[in-house]
């Protein structure tokens, strides 16, 4: 919602150049990644605090090199670029809802890569979820007409979505592996993800800055990312970076508490949950005004709910 509540506002760029959307989705995914590392002062202070007291209660975690979470940390980078560019070409309920579809990639992973034997109420649940992602996508298509974002737009940001969700499926795969073998703290596992996302992509902003995308770019010069111009719009209109601002401290908040569900009981049961925020989003875009209503998403979400319950 902070997200979206960014992309909704307009202003100058520099040199002087007219008034324009604020479009920097690259941007934005290096203040999630922001979040995230954030984190990692928090698990130092709680250590710091835990040491000072008479009888210590955080229990010392296992050696384990940092390295191990760059794997996790490049799929976090990649999957969020991906869907930060895909929600600027549809609306963030049909967003949230496609990345439903995470569940079937993370149960398929998971008996794949982590020996998990799936119910057959899991099994239909992957049905289930299959078809309520369809359903969103009809409904995707029939909203194109009276929204603002063309067709050939909804359609590949439908796509990105769910090609993003196999990323995001390997991540928390990765994560449960690691943060059950090696019982790192989350804050300290989320933190560590946070640090290499960070760096690296705050990196590729300077390439991005120079590579041509086209119609894919929301910016004046079509670049793949212009930070410059997305500074100079913060500056023009402060209220950017309040939003901005909201994204980061979300973020950190929800990766706690998903790598924290991962420890405790499953990815699985992570993304089950993580489905859950769609009403919420859904309601707060209709309420706003982002978003008009469509009855197919009503039928889309309960059919994707009870596919997260199975």
């Amino acid at each position: 919602l902070p997200f979206r509540w960014a992309d909704n506002f307009s202003a100058a760029g520099c040199g002087g150049s007219e008034e324009h959307g604020f479009q920097h989705p690259f941007l934005q995914a290096v203040g999630m990644f922001l979040g995230e590392f954030s984190c990692l002062g928090v698990f130092y202070l709680l250590v710091w605090r835990d040491r000072r007291g008479p009888e210590p209660s955080m229990a010392p975690s296992q050696p384990f090199s940092p390295l191990l979470f760059l794997a996790p940390a490049l799929c976090d980078m990649t999957g969020t670029s991906i869907m930060y560019v895909a929600l600027n070409m549809t609306s963030a309920s049909s967003f949230q809802m496609l990345r439903g579809s995470v569940i079937i990639f993370t149960g398929l992973l998971s008996v794949a890569f982590l020996g998990r034997k799936l119910e057959l109420s899991q099994w239909l649940g992957i049905l289930v979820t299959i078809v309520g992602l369809v359903v969103v996508g009809l409904a995707d298509l029939h909203s194109s007409h009276d929204q603002k974002h063309k067709l050939s737009e909804v359609i590949t940001g439908d796509l990105l979505i769910i090609m993003a969700q196999v990323v995001v499926a390997i991540q928390m795969v990765l994560e449960e592996k690691f943060v059950y073998k090696h019982d790192v703290h989350p804050l300290r596992a989320v933190g560590t993800e946070g640090f290499f996302g960070f760096i690296i992509l705050a990196l590729l902003l300077v390439p991005m800055y120079y590579i041509p995308a086209g119609s894919f770019s929301g910016n004046p010069r079509r670049m793949l990312e212009d930070a410059l111009d997305a500074f100079c719009q913060i500056g023009h209109r402060p209220l950017i970076a309040l939003a901005l601002l909201g994204n980061i401290s979300s973020i950190a908040f929800f990766n706690f508490a998903g790598i924290s569900v991962t420890k405790e009981i499953s990815a699985t049961t992570r993304m089950v949950l993580d489905s859950l925020r769609t009403l919420v989003i859904w309601a707060v875009s209709l309420a706003l005004g982002w978003e008009a209503f469509h009855g197919l998403e009503i039928l889309g979400f309960g059919v994707l709910l009870v596919g997260a319950a199975l």
